[in-house]
């Protein structure tokens, strides 16, 4: 005979439990990912788009000459908008601005310091970023919310303990916390010139970009029948 559902409020013959667990891993991070924006700007709408692909074919042979470090490399949309005359008469054009935004991942972060210097020596280039983070496919946030788990099912059984009794039944168990890593992001911003990195005259150092250290969580609320306290 299968046995009524449980009820959400517990009975004295079926006492509810309900408990949370709670889970955080430090882990290195396995990629970096940046951002490069390249910038022409002309008053000759074709002498500008040409400026802009000469750009972007450089930057791309620079990322992809780095082999295997690259994981995974996007090119955005391109976009070419003229600007106009602020005062006088009529529709005139004073210039016109190009723009294209490509993203690298990288899993080597030797090479990343380096990749980095040379993109932003580029001429017109903005780098951000890098942002740190796992593999999709990565066990570590799988690993936290087993943890998560773990510590629920530790709580709840030292609670029924505490009660004189046990644990009966698993009623529902919910994800109450999304995984998250922390730090995401590391502050680097340059806008393909020097900026006291170097003398003007003399090449710009490798960044020393130290990889942080990711803090990955998970959080669980778990019901549990209890079976009735001994009298």
């Amino acid at each position: 005979m299968t046995p009524p559902p449980a009820s959400p409020h517990g009975t004295p013959d079926a006492p509810l439990l309900t408990v949370r667990g709670e889970a955080e891993i430090d882990t290195e991070p396995e990629i970096a990912r940046i951002g490069v924006t390249l910038t022409a700007r002309g008053r000759d709408r074709r002498t500008t788009l040409d400026d802009l692909t000469r750009r972007n074919t450089a930057a791309l042979d620079l990322i992809k000459s780095y082999g295997d470090a690259v994981e995974h490399l996007t090119t955005g949309a391109v976009s070419l908008a003229p600007e106009l005359t602020p005062h006088g008469r009529g529709e005139r054009v004073r210039s016109h601005h190009g723009r294209v935004h490509l993203t690298a991942e990288l899993t080597d972060f030797t090479a990343l310091a380096e990749l980095t210097t040379r993109l932003a020596d580029l001429e017109l280039t903005r780098i951000d970023g890098p942002w740190w983070s796992l593999r999709p496919d990565s066990p570590v946030p799988a690993r936290a919310r087993r943890q998560a788990v773990h510590e629920a099912l530790r709580r709840a059984r030292e609670y029924a303990d505490a009660l004189g009794t046990t644990l009966a039944a698993l009623v529902e168990l919910a994800d109450t916390g999304a995984d998250h890593t922390r730090p995401g992001r590391t502050p680097f911003e340059r806008g393909g010139h020097r900026t006291a990195l170097a003398h003007p005259d003399e090449p710009a150092p490798p960044l020393d970009l130290e990889p942080p250290r990711l803090r990955i969580g998970a959080q669980v609320s778990a019901q549990f029948t209890m079976r009735p306290p001994a009298v």
